[in-house]
């Protein structure tokens, strides 16, 4: 009687674990291969320490400028600021584009003497935010190298009134946006569906805008728009 039982509890048993793996999914991956350990390439190999005066990411006051007259940068003119700062760092880098772009000081002569540089000037329309969190307003500008590589630049006014860079940074800018005290940069990849975002913050310690974060973001969709030369669907 006992076994008699026993099968059919057993049959149940093994129906319901038949009914288990079926609607979980539970089946075989195949062979997934061997995992192996990273391989480090030229291990031995390592650049040498960067020179402290050629470091574009850090701050640095602008020579030849006025000081500011407001607490903020407000009133100022961004082409002389970008004018000036170009100069200075071309001339510090001895043209090794460690801290501008060569070409850069070429763009800046189509530039005319009007407040804007004029219709062909490469400075884009500079953008006051208050980036530091201390209520005044920081100015953001680029200056276009060749139609796709631009110069992005960050300025702020010191306790002095001296005008100084606090961001420099070479892109392809896909985009850049403001939010608070973060400044994201957009770039695209070598992979048309993502886009590299670099969030600035401000570091109060350092006196710079400085890398808080870096993730890529997932382009938009764009069906209805050709690929680009590139390749790419974000970078236009």
């Amino acid at each position: 009687m006992h076994r008699a039982l026993a099968l059919p509890v057993l049959a149940a048993l093994l129906a319901a674990s038949a009914g288990c793996a079926d609607v979980e999914g539970l089946r075989s991956q195949g062979d997934l291969g061997t995992v192996h350990a990273p391989k480090t390439l030229w291990k031995d190999v390592r650049p040498a320490p960067p020179d402290p005066r050629e470091q574009p990411g850090a701050a640095a006051v602008v020579p030849g400028l006025p000081k500011a007259a407001g607490p903020g940068m407000r009133g100022v003119n961004a082409l002389d600021v970008v004018r000036a700062d170009v100069t200075s760092a071309a001339a510090q880098d001895g043209g090794t584009g460690r801290l501008v772009d060569p070409r850069a000081v070429q763009r800046l002569a189509l530039c005319t003497g009007a407040a804007d540089g004029g219709p062909d000037c490469p400075v884009r329309p500079g953008v006051l935010h208050d980036l530091t969190g201390n209520g005044r307003e920081e100015l953001i500008t680029a200056l276009d190298i060749d139609g796709r590589l631009s110069e992005l630049r960050v300025y702020t006014v010191r306790g002095d009134g001296s005008i100084a860079r606090v961001l420099a940074r070479r892109a392809v800018l896909e985009g850049v946006e403001v939010a608070a005290e973060h400044l994201a940069v957009r770039e695209p990849t070598s992979n048309p569906a993502y886009v590299a975002v670099s969030d600035y913050e401000w570091d109060p310690k350092a006196g710079v805008m400085s890398l808080s974060q870096l993730t890529l973001d997932e382009c938009p969709s764009l069906t209805d728009l050709p690929l680009s030369g590139d390749g790419s669907r974000c970078a236009r």
